[in-house]
């Protein structure tokens, strides 16, 4: 009775409702934010009512029952006629399942209703999710947060940031990087990017080197690996210890991500790693903060909401020494994972080698059919990286109103790739009024305006990825042979 469509436009859609002849079946679409509920069965007045539909008694009794179902668009033009030649029918934006053993355990949880990680007389599932992190990532600490994004605050926070400090942090990265530097009441100093979506070092120096000049070292550096694309490591960490800069790693998408065979973010002082729904792991909002340092893993339990002697819970932890030490002096900020994330999130951690190769397997055979398009520029992964491949970024070599057209193109066939640069993108740094750049920043500027991104999910079949590669081919043509 109930689907949930996501599409792009109110216009769109109601060319395909009417060509479908929905609106004869007396089908009603709630509109909001983008999502359209398509409800058979109620009465077509609750269209007239604007944004309240779902405030009725009777809209408010079909909530419990909708369900939301992959959703299909078939390719069309803008006139309303289907779209010729190649297309694809479904979401590229479908985070993936969770295992059948996270769902078991999400009901047992909500059964016995212990989903605080402090219940008592309850061994908490965060608690054995951190240790699940600290035996795959070989980190000595991990703390569960609410998000990677909290836990990217308190790694800040836990490295001695203080308020009106600078923090150099990539150009290219996701607003919740910066506000995470704006959150720990710091400034952040905005690192050039290469071609290939990593920060440039040579930037990085040429940062370091001017602030000395100016008489104020920078001592803190939040580097991101966005979409799962490494820098060189070795230089990067190598001149961080020159300076005495103290590394914090967003590691949001990197976890499974080897550098020279070791977990990436071995070597900061913290790593942090996301189980937000689009992430390698979907607990559909979560983080975990990594450490090798047993009073940074204290002050970030006492940060994330553990207090008086609810360490003794913990299954891997600093001892108790330590937290007595600091828990007077750390504010409770309650950042605290849930049980019932965590427990989504032990069976991924359990399978995620599996998975890894399954992307990457599909990732190769996507892009081995598209290489030999010269409009495609698809940068190569350094050798020293074992990837996590589970989305695709192109750098178009377009013109402004070619990469336009492009993405016009990918989106009528049934794909709509992201374009870093757009206007709305939150990871476009124009974007980022809060925290606005105070220099130019050129080569980042021009990566974003050509750069698109596609997530490739686990859930698809092999023949899914074939189709995809045909219709990015043709949207070419469409742009190139026009």
């Amino acid at each position: 009775p109930v689907c949930i469509l996501l599409v792009a436009s109110a216009r769109a859609f109601s060319l395909m409702a009417t060509k479908k002849g929905w609106g004869a079946r007396s089908a009603t679409v709630l509109l909001l934010s983008n999502v359209f509920l398509c409800v058979d069965g109620l009465s077509v007045d609750f269209l007239k009512s604007g944004a309240r539909p779902l405030a009725s008694p009777e809209a408010r009794g079909l909530l419990p029952r909708m369900v939301a179902t992959v959703p299909t668009m078939p390719a069309q033009s803008e006139d309303g006629e289907d779209c010729p030649g190649p297309t694809f029918d479904k979401a590229i934006s479908q985070p993936d399942p969770i295992p059948e053993e996270g769902r078991a355990r999400a009901m047992e949880l909500m059964e016995s209703g212990a989903l605080f990680r402090y219940s008592p007389g309850f061994l908490s599932e965060t608690s054995l999710a951190e240790a699940d992190m600290v035996d795959y990532t070989g980190f000595k600490y991990s703390v569960g947060f609410n998000s990677c994004g909290s836990a990217l605050f308190i790694g800040l926070k836990v490295a001695g940031v203080q308020p009106g400090d600078k923090v150099l942090a990539n150009a290219f990265s996701f607003t919740a990087v910066p506000s995470a530097i704006h959150h720990a009441g710091a400034e952040p100093v905005y690192v050039e990017s290469t071609n290939g979506y990593t920060m440039c070092a040579e930037d990085l120096r040429a940062k370091l080197d001017a602030a000395q000049a100016e008489g104020s070292p920078i001592k803190f550096l939040m580097l991101t690996h966005m979409r799962g694309k490494v820098a060189d490591m070795d230089t990067i960490h190598d001149l961080a210890e020159e300076r005495g800069v103290t590394v914090v790693e967003d590691c949001a998408h990197a976890l499974g991500i080897q550098w020279q065979g070791v977990q990436l973010g071995r070597r900061a002082s913290v790593a942090c790693y996301s189980t937000q729904s689009a992430k390698v792991i979907n607990s559909g909002e979560g983080g975990f903060f990594c450490t090798d340092d047993e009073e940074m893993a204290a002050r970030a339990y006492c940060y994330a909401g553990c207090y008086e002697q609810l360490y003794n819970q913990h299954v891997v932890s600093p001892p108790a020494a330590v937290f007595d030490r600091v828990k007077r002096q750390t504010p409770n900020y309650s950042l605290r994972m849930s049980d019932l994330a965590a427990a989504c999130v032990r069976p991924q951690i359990t399978n995620i080698e599996q998975r890894i190769a399954r992307y990457n397997e599909m990732y190769e055979r996507i892009t081995s059919q598209i290489a030999d398009v010269a409009e495609f520029d698809i940068p190569p992964y350094d050798e020293r990286v074992r990837p996590v491949k589970d989305s695709l970024q192109i750098n178009l070599q377009m013109s402004d109103e070619q990469v336009g057209a492009f993405l016009a193109a990918t989106k009528r066939r049934g794909i709509p790739a992201g374009l870093f640069g757009s206007p709305d993108n939150a990871r476009n740094f124009r974007c980022w009024e809060y925290a606005l750049p105070k220099t130019d920043l050129p080569r980042t500027e021009r990566l974003i305006k050509i750069a698109i991104d596609i997530r490739l999910p686990a859930t698809f079949e092999p023949e899914d990825f074939d189709q995809m590669a045909a219709v990015l081919r043709a949207a070419r043509d469409d742009v190139m042979l026009a």
